[in-house]
């Protein structure tokens, strides 16, 4: 397998070979020999959100990403589907828009995570028929977030731990000296947000609770009982206590998730491991902060806006002769 390192030294090699630019040509090369290895078809969903610098927006699960979606599955045929996740999540809601869409183009899915799939990310992989890890793969927590504009400026906050303060405040607010404490904090909130929060952590449990059923657990006696627990588990902020929580592939099997392990077929994991490397350094030298793309070479990548700085010029006039 081709460590990170190497595949440095091979993208070095074919730019100079090629004089071009050498990301997208490496990264393809092992997105087509992966499909020609499994004989399904590839796509890749992956973001530059475990590299400093870019931007919530452009990393997230957002509507922007079923066109992306769209762009990538025109022209495949294969009821069968890879799909290789690296993702922080994102949007329940275009989450659901996103298996509702994979599902009517492929029977058979299979989630693949070289590293990590967060979030709504997670859920994204639970709409599979089975989910592949490695030793150092990871899933997470499903509880929803959301984004408030607060004294100390913008903050992911859990939807149930604005629930659990809130109930905080009213017990507290009973004491009239600590109603001072509390007006600025509870100032921040809307008149809908609390229902806001329920309905949101509804929503997460109950379509991760459906897609395991629907996909994961089809056919199978228990496969209601089992999805219900697995919803319950991983949208449960109390026992995590937090968002960024990892859950390694040994937790994910005991928890009842179907699990292929990574390292089952060598051949398999050096390329997709070569996919995954080759991605990484897509990210690190270019503008590049989300790739969409099948084993076709058939893409949909959002760049970073980087401003253009213009060379300062000097405020004294230019003397005339």
């Amino acid at each position: 397998m081709p460590t990170w390192g190497e595949l440095l030294k091979e993208l070095q090699e074919v730019q100079e070979k090629t004089n071009l630019p050498p990301f997208d040509i490496v990264r393809r090369k092992y997105l087509n020999l992966l499909k020609n290895k499994t004989g399904r078809d590839v796509i890749l969903y992956a973001t530059k959100w475990t590299v400093p610098g870019a931007s919530p927006n452009d990393i997230a699960i957002v509507e922007e990403d079923v066109q992306g979606f769209m762009e990538v599955i025109h022209g495949l045929s294969n009821s069968a589907l890879d799909l290789i996740i690296h993702s922080p999540g994102g949007s329940a809601e275009v989450t659901e828009a996103l298996v509702s869409y994979i599902r009517t183009k492929f029977t058979n899915v299979r989630v693949i995570i070289p590293q990590a799939a967060m979030s709504a990310a997670t859920m994204l992989a639970c709409a599979a028929n089975i989910i592949m890890m490695g030793k150092h793969s990871s899933l997470g927590p499903i509880d929803p977030q959301f984004i408030l504009s607060t004294q100390i400026g913008i903050q992911s906050v859990p939807a149930q731990a604005i629930l659990d303060q809130f109930d905080k405040a009213k017990e507290e607010c009973q004491d009239p000296k600590l109603l001072g404490r509390w007006l600025p904090i509870l100032s921040q909130y809307g008149p809908a947000l609390l229902v806001q929060c329920e309905n949101a952590i509804d929503l997460s449990e109950t379509l991760l609770e459906q897609w395991l059923e629907q996909y994961m657990f089809s056919g199978e006696q228990s496969a209601s009982e089992k999805a219900q627990k697995i919803a319950q588990y991983l949208s449960d902020h109390k026992r995590f206590k937090s968002h960024a929580r990892h859950i390694p592939r040994d937790k994910a099997k005991e928890l009842g998730l179907n699990i292929e392990d990574l390292e089952k077929d060598q051949v398999t994991q050096d390329l997709i491991l070569s996919v995954f490397h080759a991605t990484t350094h897509t990210f690190n030298a270019t503008p590049a902060v989300k790739i969409i793309e099948n084993h076709n070479g058939k893409a949909f990548i959002k760049s970073q806006f980087v401003p253009i700085q213009l060379p300062e010029q000097s405020a004294s006039k230019p003397k005339h002769p």
